[in-house]
């Protein structure tokens, strides 16, 4: 089996690939097992796609619960896991780094911190805090043993700032911080991002989207990871609605044709 610490290694290895690094986010136990099957080196959560096993929206799951899904995916399979910790579940520096020694203590190989801060009158944190906040986590996640892999988030094009220039100024900003990972979900423009990968010196994460370029182009580019965020788990309700939809108005089963891929797996 392997340990944590070398899952550690691992995990933060696969970001200098001869390609993208292609991290699938699994929503429940049975999702992680089966995208181990299927052959990816990695996973992490879904903020998203987890609440919804709950029946919540995003955003609304705790720092406990979080951590215990967490867990659940890490003694699923052996690969590394990352986890989707939203904005650490607190605006200060401490509790965030309080929050990334449990993430290692979960078993975790690492985590994300965002700059989301759930107001809806001011989404994203001045940047002086949230740089702050990084430098917590980044500390919490060398401590001790384990060297977490931390991803820092700029979430500006999520929620309307769509400022590639203050974007890019906090992916910076979150590098010197000590962030291992950047990430700015929301960008589908090749061009913007490869002005972003062009203005750290970290590896970027990017987030695929509809519109988004294909990976060989983000390859090229030099992305070095791809996520799905909840795409995956909303990609499976999508088809269990499409099946139920079948069922009730025309009662027939095609769904089932679809269904043995799954049956399969």
């Amino acid at each position: 089996m392997t340990t944590q610490i070398e899952k550690a290694e691992r995990f933060l290895a696969l970001h200098q690939g001869p390609e993208p690094l292609l991290l699938p986010n699994p929503w429940d136990i049975g999702s992680a097992k089966l995208l181990a099957s299927l052959g990816f080196s990695a996973l992490a959560s879904t903020s998203g796609g987890f609440a919804a096993t709950l029946g919540r929206p995003d955003g609304h799951v705790t720092r406990g619960e979080a951590l215990t899904h967490a867990s659940n995916l890490v003694e699923a399979t052996n690969l590394p896991v990352s986890a989707d910790l939203e904005n650490c579940f607190a605006d200060d520096p401490e509790t965030v780094a309080e929050t990334v020694a449990l993430a290692i203590e979960a078993g975790l190989t690492g985590c994300s911190l965002e700059d989301f801060t759930r107001d809806e009158d001011k989404p994203i944190y001045d940047l002086p805090l949230a740089a702050a906040r990084v430098a917590a986590a980044a500390e919490a996640a060398a401590t001790g043993p384990v060297r977490l892999v931390l991803t820092a988030r700029a979430e500006n094009y999520l929620y309307g700032r769509t400022d590639l220039a203050d974007t890019i100024a906090r992916l910076q900003a979150y590098q010197e911080a000590g962030a291992d990972v950047l990430y700015a979900p929301g960008l589908t423009r090749l061009e913007d991002i490869r002005q972003v990968v062009s203005s750290v010196d970290r590896p970027v994460n990017v987030l695929a989207l509809r519109g988004g370029p294909p990976i060989a182009e983000l390859a090229a580019a030099g992305v070095r990871r791809v996520s799905v965020g909840a795409g995956f788990a909303f990609a499976a309700l999508g088809a269990v609605v499409e099946a139920a939809t079948e069922l009730r108005e025309q009662g027939t089963y095609g769904f089932l044709e679809r269904a043995a891929a799954g049956r399969a797996a």
